[in-house]
């Protein structure tokens, strides 16, 4: 049985990553292809209990624990979830990977990348994304959509110089010279999240379609 794929959708708050990976599910879904949705943090009994800590608490919490509970959480998925389901041939979804941590612990924070890294290299076991699928949007774009959602979390509520600090991170995860500096992080692709839903997930299968036919030709199949 050949391996499943690990497709990662990222970007800043707003970007649309959430609403494109349950788009792109429901494809697989109705073409009965085998997979597996998972979100970061949570996607476990432990990883959820860290996701209310670090999105719904009130209680401060320092830079360095909230880089140790995002990737605690991560380590847990990856073992329990993820790698099990690849290895089963399901093809894997997920909502935030490294790329995260390095846009807000390290940029976002002023953390330690290579702290950070080694840190990551711990909870991964050396997983590495087949493709990762960065949804890119201005900030101030980005921030106003999760406004209008309502119940700002904990990172949303950032200051905007944070979610600058983001934004900027995120552009610069686009870049050749980054990723092969990164190879952890496997291929990135920027994808433009401005317009409707229907107007990027056309880009995405676009992306998808060139990096990884195989994924949608199983999405397509009479």
């Amino acid at each position: 049985m050949a391996r499943g794929r690990l497709v990662v959708f990222e970007g800043g708050e707003g970007a649309g990553k959430s609403t494109q990976l349950r788009r792109l599910a429901a494809s697989l879904t109705a073409a009965g292809v085998a997979h597996r949705v998972f979100r970061e943090p949570g996607g476990t009994p432990a990883g959820d209990r860290i996701r209310d800590l670090l999105l719904h608490s009130h209680e401060p919490l320092a830079p360095r624990t909230e880089a140790a509970l995002f990737i605690a959480s991560r380590a847990q998925l990856v073992a329990a979830e993820i790698v099990p389901a690849l290895e089963r041939g399901e093809q894997v979804l997920l909502d935030r990977f490294l790329l995260s941590t390095y846009a807000y612990q390290v940029h976002g924070r002023g953390l330690s990348e290579s702290e950070v890294r080694a840190a990551n290299r711990l909870a991964t076991a050396g997983l590495v994304p087949d493709l990762t699928l960065l949804l890119a949007l201005p900030p101030g774009e980005g921030l106003a959509r999760a406004g209008a959602r309502g119940g700002a979390d904990r990172i949303e509520r950032a200051e905007v110089a944070f979610h600058e600090r983001v934004a900027a991170a995120f552009l610069r995860f686009s870049a050749s010279e980054w990723q092969q500096e990164h190879p952890e992080c496997g291929p990135i692709v920027a994808v433009d999240a401005a317009g409707t839903e229907e107007e990027v997930e056309s880009r995405l299968r676009a992306v998808v379609a060139a990096r990884l036919p195989g994924l949608l030709a199983m999405a397509v199949r009479p």
